[in-house]
Order: structure tokens, then C-alpha cells, then sequence
């Protein structure tokens, strides 16, 4: 794998042109729910958010590569050098060509794609989470850190919006590792925090070999039910947003919260097989809510 892209990526210079194009690439390939989201948003807005998942992306497929930890180790501490680079106007390869166009004309600061690379150094070493406070330090480096990366490019200055989308970035984390479980566990790890399981009487054992009990079924409710109080926190970022923007994390949350409501439809049953939605049903989600804000703001306009 090379180092700027899913696929090999190039090095020397490119043109910003052809930069996003590979990011849009990369994204169209591996994004699944993010794709359908970002398709709503403005063709400048929406390449800046390209490069910053190509980015991501990166990131954590060195992570995921049959590599020695040594090796993985310093391939991200390769990209953490690139990252500056790109701040100070040294840039190599596609992604992070785009990514220094992008993150120079949206303003963002580069402690949160730091902040990126040291979630992803996390998962390197660790394998489980003591308490919920711990796991949320690892939720904002690889989730609540993107959600403020993309409110700057949504438009989103203020910040009293930081709060929610860190927010919005906790909650579909949240989901994620509720519905990831039986993944996680068979490469080893657990996400859900080990104080939790104690209190709800299941062990780390139970989870490992997929053991569906009352208990578990209590210790999901109690992860579904703060996942909702993060959802309904961070989607007050939405109406906040510039109208253009809106439509972006208002499908992310959607998208995020069917999967939930799947989860609970099944009982919280995850060891029954990972809860997917269709493309036509994330498409049809999409130009939903696309268009209803677009009407919504055309009718204040024109009051």
C-alpha cells in the first residue's frame, strides 16, 4: 500500500484538480454511509471533504495493513510529517494536495487531523477501554475531531457549534461499536467499556463468544440509550449550519440513527449478522432530506 492513497497513490506534483479527483475516488470506492452524505453538499465544500476522508482513510488503512507494529508505528508518524508538511506549504502526492487546499481555504486547524492520527495510534496498542471516560478520549480523536473538521467546511465558525458536532462525531462512534461487537471482538478488541459490562453482570468472555443473554441485552439498551442523548445533541448543529451545508450531517445523523433503530429492532441481537442499509434506501434518505431543507429555505426567503 502506498503512503497518499488506498491504492498505491503517486507522489511528486499534481494539480489540486487532479488531487480531488483522487480523493473523490478513494471515497466513492470505501465510504459507504459518508458518500450518500456528502453528495448533498456544494461541489467546493463537498471535494474539501473528500480529501479529508482520503485522508482518513489513509491513515487507517496502515492501521489495518498485516504489518509489524513497528512498521505501522512509523508509517503514521511518516504521515503526521507529511501532515505538517502540508501546513507549511510542502506537499507529496494527491491527498495531501488536496488536503492543503482544503484545509487552507476552510480554515481548519491541523490539531484535529493530529488529533486523527493519534486515534488511529491508539488502536494500534490498545484493545480495551476501563471506562467510558477513556473510550470517549478515543471517540474524539477518530470521530469528534472529524465532525469539527467538517463543520468548518460546512460553514460552521462559531464555536458554540464545536460542542455538538464533537457531539454528532460521539454518537454515530457510539453506534459504530455497538453494531461492529462481533468484528471487533474477533480481532481481539472491545470498545464497549469493561466497568460497564461488570455492572450489567457480563464479562469479556461472554462477548468474545457471542453469548446473546438478558444481561447483554441490558448492557446494548444502556449503550442505545446514551448514543440517542449524544445523537440529540449533536443534530442541533444542523439548523446552526449555513442551508447549503445542512443536508450533510443531517443525513450522517440519519443514516447513523437508522442503524441504531436496527439494532434495537432486532433486540440487540448483533451477533445475528452486521445491520446494513441499502444504497437505494441511503440514496432515497439523501434527496429526502436534501429537499426539505432546500424548500424549507426557500419558503423563509421568500417570507
Amino acid at each position: 500500500m502506498g503512503r497518499d492513497g488506498v491504492q498505491g497513490g503517486t507522489t511528486g506534483t499534481v494539480s489540486a484538480q487532479s488531487a480531488y479527483a483522487h480523493c473523490q475516488e478513494i471515497t466513492r470506492a470505501a465510504a459507504k454511509n459518508f458518500y450518500y452524505a456528502f453528495i448533498t453538499l456544494p461541489k467546493p465544500q463537498r471535494l474539501a471533504i473528500y480529501a479529508v476522508y482520503a485522508f482518513c482513510r489513509l491513515c487507517d488503512d496502515i492501521a489495518d495493513e498485516q504489518l509489524p507494529l513497528e512498521q505501522k508505528v512509523l508509517l503514521l508518524g511518516e504521515v503526521r510529517g507529511d501532515l505538517a508538511g502540508a501546513y507549511q506549504g510542502r506537499v507529496s502526492g494527491p491527498v495531501f494536495t488536496a488536503l492543503a487546499d482544503a484545509v487552507g481555504k476552510y480554515h481548519v486547524p491541523q490539531q484535529h487531523l493530529d488529533d486523527i492520527v493519534s486515534g488511529v495510534e491508539m488502536d494500534l496498542t490498545v484493545v480495551r477501554y476501563q471506562t467510558f471516560e477513556e473510550l470517549c478520549a478515543y471517540c474524539y480523536r477518530v470521530a469528534s475531531a472529524v465532525g469539527l473538521i467538517c463543520t468548518r467546511i460546512f460553514g460552521g465558525m462559531d464555536p458554540t457549534m464545536e460542542p455538538l458536532a464533537a457531539d454528532l462525531g460521539l454518537a454515530m462512534q457510539l453506534t459504530n461499536i455497538m453494531r461492529d461487537i462481533p468484528e471487533d471482538a474477533a480481532r481481539g478488541r472491545i470498545y464497549v467499556p469493561l466497568d460497564e459490562l461488570r455492572r450489567f453482570g457480563y464479562t469479556e468472555q461472554q462477548l468474545v463468544a457471542g453469548e446473546f443473554n438478558e444481561a447483554f441485552v441490558a448492557l446494548m439498551r444502556f449503550q442505545a440509550e446514551r448514543a440517542r442523548g449524544y445523537f440529540a445533541s449533536g443534530m442541533r448543529l444542523v439548523p446552526m449550519l449555513p442551508w447549503r451545508s445542512r443536508a450533510c450531517p443531517a443525513v450522517l445523523g440519519r443514516l447513523y440513527s437508522r442503524v441504531l433503530d436496527r439494532i434495537e429492532e432486532r433486540g440487540y441481537n448483533v451477533f445475528l449478522g452486521r445491520m446494513r442499509l441499502s444504497s437505494r434506501e441511503k440514496l432515497l434518505l439523501a434527496l429526502g432530506i436534501w429537499l426539505q431543507i432546500a424548500v424549507s429555505s426557500l419558503r423563509r426567503a421568500a417570507a
